[in-house]
Order: C-alpha cells, then structure tokens, then sequence
C-alpha cells in the first residue's frame, strides 16, 4: 500500500475509532485521565470533563482522548479545549505531556506547562530576531507538550502554550509515521509551534501558531502537506523548511513573522512546492530561499515585508511562476550568490528598491526571466550586478517617473533582452556597464518626461561595456543610443528619436559598427 492509500486508510479508521468501543468518562469514572487510559482498550472513547489535571499521560493504540463539548468557539480555540487543562508545572521530563499510540486520537486539550517556558529568554531573542538562538534544539523530538514518534495517529482542536520545548512534534525515528494535524492553537512555546521531523509525514491543516520560540511550523527532514494554516510573529520563520524536507505548503497565511514568512534552507535535497501563500509583513522577506536548497514558488503574494519579497541567496535555485510581489522595501525577487532560478509570469510592482535585484555573485550564477510583468519599482526594474548571466523574454517592463535607468547591468555581468517591452527610465532606458545583446525590444520613454532628463537614451553604454543592439524599436528617446569608450553594434533597428543624431558613439573600442538602421527624427513625425 503506498504513502497516500496509508494515509486514507488511516483517516477512514479514524472516524470510526470509538464508535463501537466503550466510553469512560473522567472524573466520573476514573478521578485522574491516566488511571482512564490506563483502563482504556483500542476503540474506546475516553472524555474529560472540565478541569486542570496535572499529568503526562500516554494514549494507548487506537484509543481516542477527547474534552467533554461541543464544538462552541472560545477566546483562543474551542470552549472545550479551554476547560480542558492538562499542566506540567513548569517541570522538566523526557516524556511528552501528551504521547500518542498507533492510531490514537487526541481531541480538544489545553497542554501547558510542560517544560520551562523562559519569558527573559523569548523576549531577547525576539528583539534580535532569533539571530543567537542556538540551533541544538531545532529539529529534534525534545519531549513536546504533545508527540507523535513512529506511529499513525491524530491531533485535533488542542491548545498549546507557554511550554519548555516544541508545542507538537512528529516524528518518524522508528518506524514511518502518517499524522494529522488540524485546528490547532500553538503560541509561546521554548520550540517550534508544530514540528514534523525526520521523514514523518502526513497533512497540518487549518493551525494558529504564533509567537513561538522557533518557527511557528517547522520541517526538519519531514514531507507533510502544510494547509490553510496562519503563522504570524514567531521568532524564527512563519514555516520554516531544512535539512532535506519536501513538503507541499499551499494557502497559508504567513505574516509579521521575525524573520521570513517562509524560510527554506540547508541542502540540495530540501525540495519544497509552496503554492498560493500570503506572505507580509515579514522583518526580513516574504518567501526566502538559502543554503542550496531548491524550491518551486507559485502563485504567493508577498507584499510589505522588510526585505524582499521572493529572496534567494547562497547557492539557492528555484522556478518562481505566477507571483505577485509588491510594496517590499529593498528588490520584489532578490538574488544573491544563487544557483539558478526560472522567473516566469510574475507580477512585480511598487517595491522600494528593484523589482528584479541580482545581486553580486562570486559563481556564475544564471537567470531566465519570461513574461513577467514589471512595473513602478521605485529605482530600476531591474539590476543585474557582476557575475550574473541573465536573459530576459517577453517581459513588460515600467516605471513612470524617476531619475535612474529602467534597467541597469553592471560590469561584470551580462544580459539578453529579446522582445521585451520597455517603457521609462530616467537617463535611459538600458544603462550598461557589463556586456548586453538586445534584440527585438520595444524602447520607449514615460510619455509624460517627454525624452526624460539627462542624457535620455534608449540605450547607454558606458566604458568598457560592450552592446549588441539589433531589431530594436526604439521610439522618442533623445538618442536611441549613447556610448563612450565602448563596443557598440547597432543594425536593423527603427523608429524615431528627439534628436537629428540618434546614435552618439564617442571614442568607440574595436570592432563597433552602426550600419543599417532606420530611426527618424521626431520632425519626422
């Protein structure tokens, strides 16, 4: 039986776990929860009344735990989990508050208290972002407030807070584990909210986890699906992705986080898809990639955080289609010493530094950016720094207004823009440094800067830089191109410019040519 027809199996069994065992009631029956579950056979139904019970407790194989109630909505999460306390008072164990058996369920507790929760220690490493927390704890089982280890098993409804180590964990050290995590509220925990670790697997579904010690849901080697859950203010990452996890993380709200909404990272072998995510707010970048993980990036909208929108950097790649990124105060997609990355289809506007930023790279590091959209960043659209090969196609690019070139390739870098759209750009519309093919373009200036101020060129080559311009339309400009000590071809190329010498080549390098272009004076016109 594979992965999936487990996990279905495994559910299925679930909604009829207690349906035809017993039901013990606790304090009715039994006074305290572990003399029930002591007593409790696979099938049967154990409910607590309201109350605090001070006690770790292990739920036998296919038994289910559950608050007395019904499903009415309280201040945190469900009336009954809040009337439900189980409380460790603060003291250290090896054991879980909460340990979970093959196929058991646990429904609707409040778990507190299980380990030491360091108030001093939370709120230092929340004003400096988590960068000195120690990472001896990250990923490891660490006797949660509730755990799941090698076993199939359900979460359900619980509260869990103000706890030593992580609020829940999974884990496959033994043997494979298949759990379910849903409706769960975990906060102030010395962990993670929720953790899956070690290739456990299975669905986190519809959680709250915020202010946490860590991530408010982390993955350390786990590959669960990550749904419709809403992480804000934890220390570390909203979700947070390491050391070989591949989940699916799809549709969750990720925001006001520390540090990125979610953060992947650490090894080739970390693959995850994230899909359809809000991610804002953030203290450093919506979506960010690092330490030559590898992420599909999908349709997020990553809006107002700190950084970037989409950042990648240290040996990072990804394929990043069908984005929105906007209104983040440094590039919308960043990059810094990455791999490679395939841009397609995204839409990037209004940041305040780049909408597309590439940064300086010791590796020669490549880019593909098609059909996207990029439009009113505040500096250039897009900037290319030493090291990088990037190609542009197709893409719509913008900016009313401004100073700075639309676009600018430094030195040391090179660029292929092929059949782009390009409108605005202060002194021009391309301005190069590096080494540049543009072929097929249409370059045009805001209609309302009427040639823009400066030296207004389409296209601006500066020492030392080196310019293929050939089937270009270039329309209004001042100059279509503008070049010093530089190798300069232009053929083919139309349209009209402001002024009668559309092609200004002062002390040009060997080799440069202007032959064969049709660009006519605005007079024309």
């Amino acid at each position: 039986m594979n992965k999936s027809a487990l996990l279905l199996f495994f559910l299925f069994q679930v909604g009829t776990i207690g349906s035809h065992g017993a039901k013990i009631e606790v304090p009715r029956d039994y006074k305290s929860i572990g003399e029930a579950l002591e007593q409790a056979k696979e099938g049967d139904l154990v409910v607590v009344s309201p109350g605090t019970y001070f006690e770790r407790i292990k739920i036998p194989d296919g038994v289910t735990l559950r608050s007395a109630g019904n499903d009415e909505k309280g201040k945190v999460g469900l009336k009954r989990a809040e009337l439900v306390i189980l409380d460790g008072k603060g003291e250290s164990s090896e054991d879980a508050g909460i340990e979970l058996g093959e196929g058991s369920v646990v429904d609707g507790l409040t778990v507190t208290g299980m380990g030491k929760y360091d108030d001093d220690s939370w709120n230092k490493h929340f004003q400096t972002k988590g960068m000195n927390q120690s990472y001896d704890r990250i990923g490891g089982y660490n006797a949660p407030a509730i755990g799941a280890d090698s076993v199939n098993a359900v979460i359900l409804n619980c509260i869990v807070h103000h706890n030593g180590n992580t609020g829940i964990a999974i884990a496959s050290r033994e043997a494979p584990a298949v759990v379910k995590v849903q409706g769960n509220t975990c906060f102030r925990n010395m962990g993670g909210g929720i953790g899956y670790m070690a290739d456990a697997r299975g669905e986190v579904i519809e959680n709250h986890c915020y202010e946490n010690f860590y991530a408010g849901i982390g993955m350390e080697g786990g590959h669960p699906l990550i749904l419709s859950n809403n992480c804000h203010d934890n220390i570390r990452a909203g979700i947070g992705i390491s050391e070989g996890a591949c989940p699916i993380v799809r549709k969750n709200k990720c925001h006001n986080n520390r540090r990125a909404g979610i953060g992947v990272r650490t090894g080739e072998d970390t693959r995850p898809v994230i899909i359809d995510n809000d991610c804002h707010d953030n203290a450093m970048t919506g979506i960010g990639v690092s330490d030559e993980a590898y992420a599909i990036i999908r349709g997020n909208h990553c809006y107002k955080n700190a950084l970037t929108g989409i950042g990648l950097q240290t040996g990072a790649s990804a394929l990043i289609i069908g984005n929105e990124c906007n209104e983040n105060k440094a590039a919308g997609i960043g990059h810094r010493e990455v791999g490679e990355t395939f841009v397609v289809d995204n839409h990037i506007h209004h940041n305040g530094a780049s909408g597309l930023g590439f940064d300086a790279t010791s590796a020669d590091s490549v880019s593909k950016c098609v059909g996207n959209r990029i439009h009113d960043n505040t500096l250039v659209a897009v900037g290319i720094r030493k090291g990088w090969n990037v190609q542009l196609v197709g893409n719509e690019i913008s900016r009313s207004g401004g100073m700075p070139p639309l676009i600018m390739v430094f030195e040391g870098s090179r660029a292929e823009f092929t059949d782009n759209q390009l409108t605005g750009g202060g002194v021009a519309s391309i301005r190069c440094a590096g080494t540049v093919l543009a072929e097929g373009n249409v370059i045009k200036p805001d209609p309302a800067s009427k040639g823009g101020r400066g030296p207004s060129s389409a296209i601006w080559a500066l020492p030392g830089a080196e310019v293929v311009a050939h089937g270009n339309e270039f329309l209004g400009w001042r100059k279509a191109l503008l070049a010093s000590e530089a190798k300069v071809i232009a053929s083919q190329n139309r349209g009209f410019a402001l002024n009668a010498k559309p092609f200004q080549i002062d002390k040009p390098h060997s080799g440069s040519r202007i032959a064969n272009n049709q660009i006519g004076n605005s007079s024309d016109k």
